[in-house]
C-alpha cells in the first residue's frame, strides 16, 4: 500500500512539474524529520504550514535565506504535503518561467495563455525568486501574474533577498510597489536557517 501512494504522489509531483532534483527531495521530505538543530528554523512554522491551511487562506509564503540553506527542499516537501491534500500545485523556477514567457511572447496569443495557465494553480512555488533582473516585460508579467492569483490562490517564494531588497530587485517604480504591495503585507515570512544544508549532507555524505 505505501508503494502505490508512493507512485501516486511521484506521478503528482511530476504533474506539479517538479524538478526531478525536487521530486527525489520531496519523495522523501517529511516535514516532522526536517533538521532544525542548531538550525534556527522556527519548527511550529514549518510543522503548521504542512497542514497547508494557507493554501485555505489564500496566503502567501516567502521563504528567506542564504543559498544552500534549503528554502526549495521545504517549499517542495510543503508542495508534497499539498498534492496529497489534492491541491494542483506547480513548482517552477523563475528564471525558468521567464523563459516560457520570452518564447510565448512569439504567439500572438501566448503571452495571455501563460497568464491563464500559471494564475489557475491552486499552490505555485516560485524558486529562486529575484535571482536575475527583470526587464520591464517580465515585470509586467509578474505584476499581472501576481495580481490574478492575489486573494484567491496561494504563492510559494523562495528568495535569498531580504523584503528590504525587493523593491530595487523588481525593478523599482509602481510595478514594483504593487507586486510588493500584494504580498510582503499577508505573507507567512520563514527563516530557512543559518546552515548550509548541501555542505551538512555532503559532510555526513563522506563519513
Amino acid at each position: 500500500m505505501a508503494d502505490k501512494i508512493n507512485v501516486k504522489l511521484v506521478l503528482e509531483l511530476r504533474q506539479a512539474n517538479m524538478s526531478q532534483r525536487a521530486i527525489a527531495a520531496s519523495r522523501h521530505a517529511a516535514l516532522v524529520n526536517v533538521y532544525y538543530e542548531k538550525r534556527g528554523l522556527d519548527r511550529d512554522m514549518i510543522l503548521t504550514l504542512g497542514n497547508c491551511g494557507f493554501i485555505e487562506k489564500n496566503q502567501p509564503v516567502v521563504f528567506n535565506g542564504f543559498t544552500g540553506s534549503g528554502k526549495s527542499y521545504l517549499a517542495c516537501a510543503i508542495g508534497r504535503q499539498a498534492c496529497m491534500q489534492g491541491f494542483r500545485t506547480r513548482y517552477i523556477r523563475v528564471p525558468d518561467l521567464m523563459q516560457l514567457l520570452s518564447e510565448a511572447s512569439l504567439d500572438v496569443h501566448g503571452r495571455a495563455k501563460l497568464l491563464k495557465k500559471f494564475s489557475g494553480y491552486r499552490l505555485l512555488i516560485l524558486d529562486e525568486w529575484l535571482l536575475n533582473d527583470m526587464t520591464e516585460s517580465e515585470q509586467h508579467f509578474i505584476f499581472e501574474l501576481i495580481e490574478r492569483r492575489y486573494d484567491c490562490t496561494s504563492t510559494i517564494f523562495c528568495t535569498q533577498y531580504k523584503r528590504e531588497d525587493w523593491h530595487s530587485r523588481l525593478g523599482g517604480g509602481i510595478h514594483a510597489d504593487a507586486i510588493m504591495d500584494r504580498i510582503v503585507h499577508t505573507a507567512a515570512w520563514v527563516y530557512s536557517g543559518d546552515i548550509n544544508m548541501r555542505e551538512l549532507q555532503a559532510k555526513g555524505a563522506e563519513s
